[in-house]
């Protein structure tokens, strides 16, 4: 496993997240029942240049490499107790602002990138449909070359940040018989004529970044709009969504730690039978095994991000960071709950809503199952 020295600015950096904290964190039980996404929250999130961080400075970001963008995202999770704004994070720089820099035209990244390293402009990717779910190359959605436009019909479902991104990465088949080779990815403003955006809809955890379907019918797009080239659309997602996996379950790594810390801290204080819980060896275990899943976690998702930037083929290495991670969160919040006892299954001390987050990282990005077919694919079975 990679062993990472941080340097001064790589830590100053990961120092600058931790002031703003407090206030992300402010009433995040009350926002989380509320359901809704605060815009005073996004921005103080914008106020800490955290969206800039991956981007090049000539576009407004802060020009940082992957291992430092994942360290101080870490940070976020670590200082921010509202998991809805810290995947908003996530969601709006992986899904249009790594593909504008990396696939998108001189025009498209001089038009939009500031914006998102800004944070004025929110991003959003619509991959998922109501029949495909996690297989992207059968999509139904069909985009039609019409002159110097494309037309796109169709419907995508469960699109993160559907409800305030300003624009959005649509991944649709301009070639029905071409397979991965068959997608394109264009980049569609909100207001696009014969584009609708559906209500947010209420979901299990993550209450605060907001969710919705998206829907096309005779939706014109400029062929300017395309991100990448025509029938490269699986490229960009295949890029996008490594990133997008690095970024937001490495936010979840600090989660862990924070929630590790918070039960050693109440384990040492809380007593019964005239002793601390954590004295026992069934409580002890316990908090044990999460530092044991934390660090593991910790060192698969870093270790991937090393071989990713060095160029290397990570397919099973990001399944099994995915997988373990996800996993490895939802153990660790219900362990939580279960050393709060009836104070960690009430609502006020936030445990609750911990394990109800942690179970989306299950499924989203590609859930626990696709993920164990893809390693299993890679080892030659099935």
């Amino acid at each position: 496993m990679t062993v990472i020295e941080w340097n001064a600015d790589q830590v100053a950096l990961r120092e600058g997240v931790a002031q703003w904290g407090a206030d992300l964190s402010a009433d995040h039980i009350e926002r989380d029942e509320e359901g809704t996404f605060s815009w005073e929250k996004w921005r103080l999130v914008q106020q800490s240049g955290i969206l800039g961080l991956p981007f090049d400075e000539e576009w407004g970001g802060l020009g940082q490499d992957l291992l430092t963008t994942m360290y101080v995202l870490e940070g976020l999770g670590e200082y921010c107790r509202d998991g809805g704004v810290n995947f908003s994070v996530t969601a709006s720089m992986a899904s249009t602002g790594v593909s504008l820099q990396r696939f998108g035209s001189d025009e498209l990244r001089k038009t939009y990138l500031p914006g998102v390293c800004s944070g004025e402009t929110i991003g959003a990717h619509a991959i998922t449909e109501s029949e495909g779910g996690s297989d992207a190359t059968s999509m139904l959605t069909r985009a039609e070359r019409d002159g110097d436009h494309f037309v796109l019909n169709g419907s995508k479902t469960f699109v993160s940040n559907g409800p305030v991104a300003d624009v959005f990465v649509v991944y649709a088949s301009t070639n029905p018989e071409g397979g991965p080779l068959g997608m394109t990815a264009f980049l569609v403003e909100r207001d696009t004529p014969g584009f609708e955006i559906g209500a947010p809809v209420k979901k299990m955890g993550l209450r605060t970044a907001p969710l919705s379907d998206l829907f096309f019918d005779g939706c014109r797009v400029p062929a300017s709009q395309v991100v990448g080239r025509v029938g490269g659309g699986f490229l960009v997602l295949d890029y996008v969504m490594k990133r997008e996996i690095l970024f937001s379950f490495i936010v979840n790594v600090g989660e862990m730690q924070h929630r590790l810390e918070r039960c050693i801290d109440y384990a040492k204080t809380r007593t019964q039978f005239g002793k601390p819980i954590g004295a026992y060896q069934a409580v002890a275990n316990k908090i044990v095994d999460m530092k044991i899943k934390l660090e593991t976690s910790r060192k698969w998702l870093y270790d991937t991000g090393q071989r990713l930037a060095n160029g290397d083929n990570v397919t099973v290495d990001m399944a099994i960071a995915k997988l373990l991670t996800s996993e490895s969160n939802v153990a660790s919040s219900l362990a939580a709950v279960q050393l709060f006892g009836a104070n960690g299954y009430m609502a006020e001390y936030g445990m609750e809503k911990e394990v109800r987050n942690a179970v989306a990282g299950t499924i989203y990005s590609g859930t626990s199952e696709i993920q164990y077919n893809r390693i299993a694919s890679m080892l030659g079975l099935g």
